[in-house]
C-alpha cells in the first residue's frame, strides 16, 4: 500500500469529540440592581442630544393615539363594547 492510503485508513485522533469542562463564573449582576432615583437620573445624560426630538413626536404621537382611542369609546355610541342577543 502507498502511505498516502495508510494515511487514510487510520482512524483520524483528532476527531475525537469530549465534553467541555463546565464554566463556573459568577453570574454578573444586573446594571440598576440596587440603584437610586438620582443614580437612574444620571443615566438620561448618556442619551445623545439628537434623539431627543424624536422621544417628544414619540411620546406626542402616543398620547394623541390614546386621546383619540379614548375618545372614540366615550363618544361613538354605535360602537358594542358588549355583546347583545339571547342569554343562554
Amino acid at each position: 500500500m502507498r502511505p498516502a492510503q495508510l494515511v487514510r485508513l487510520q482512524p483520524a485522533r483528532f476527531l475525537a469529540m469530549r465534553a467541555t469542562a463546565p464554566v463556573r463564573r459568577p453570574i454578573p449582576k444586573e446594571e440598576h440592581s440596587a440603584h437610586t432615583i438620582s443614580q437612574r437620573l444620571r443615566t438620561l445624560k448618556k442619551i445623545p442630544p439628537e434623539l431627543i426630538p424624536l422621544g417628544v413626536v414619540l411620546a406626542a404621537a402616543i398620547a394623541a393615539a390614546i386621546y383619540s382611542m379614548l375618545r372614540k369609546f366615550w363618544v361613538d355610541k354605535t360602537l358594542r363594547l358588549s355583546r347583545k342577543g339571547s342569554n343562554d
